[in-house]
């Protein structure tokens, strides 16, 4: 099975289009959000393009397609405007033998670890840095740490990027497809 995974929008229809596109050109069979869809937060600029409406109107169509989970930003009103649940704090995903849990990031993350053991994998957005690194708990469990990035706030001097897991093979890339980081899990 071939994901793509997504995160941090922020209601930016620039950017929601150019995800779907690269979604549907990349043959996933799922399009999993780590949240923060619609409102841009009050800490964030702008994103281009900033209409929610029009980010509500692309995503709805796919809510058969779409896995969601609740960023710091999403709210019970962002989920009476789109079809699909994204009030979910965490999503778990079994990929072959990795069990990956699919959170936001703003409450689990690499310092805050969840209920993980030895070998998981741990996918959130939230921070807008992409990341694909494998950490060693400090009790000796094996944890991967995964962040496709932000697709339309990007912090930290990275581009806007997403990501595709094929074949055990977690791939972060550019809009433009370029391959910036990649882990086997």
């Amino acid at each position: 099975m071939k994901l793509m995974f997504a995160s941090d929008i922020h209601g930016s229809a620039f950017y929601c289009r150019r995800m779907l596109e690269l979604y549907k050109n990349s043959g996933a069979e799922r399009l999993v959000l780590l949240g923060d869809i619609l409102y841009h937060g009050p800490r964030n600029d702008l994103p281009k393009e900033y209409a929610p409406k029009e980010v509500i109107a692309m995503l709805n169509p796919l809510k058969d397609e779409l896995l969601a989970v609740r960023g710091n930003c999403d709210t019970e009103v962002d989920q009476m405007v789109l079809e699909f649940p994204i009030l979910a704090d965490y999503c778990l995903l079994m990929v072959g033998q990795t069990r990956m849990y699919a959170t936001h990031g703003h409450v689990y993350n690499e310092n805050h670890l969840p209920p993980l053991t030895d070998g998981d994998a741990l996918i959130h957005g939230h921070t807008h840095l992409l990341e694909a690194k494998e950490i060693t708990a400090e009790d000796g469990r094996r944890i991967k740490i995964l962040n496709p990035g932000s697709v339309s706030i990007p912090k930290g001097g990275n581009p806007a990027t997403y990501a595709l897991l094929e074949d055990g093979v977690f791939t972060i890339l550019t809009l433009d497809g370029e391959i910036v980081r990649q882990i086997s899990l």
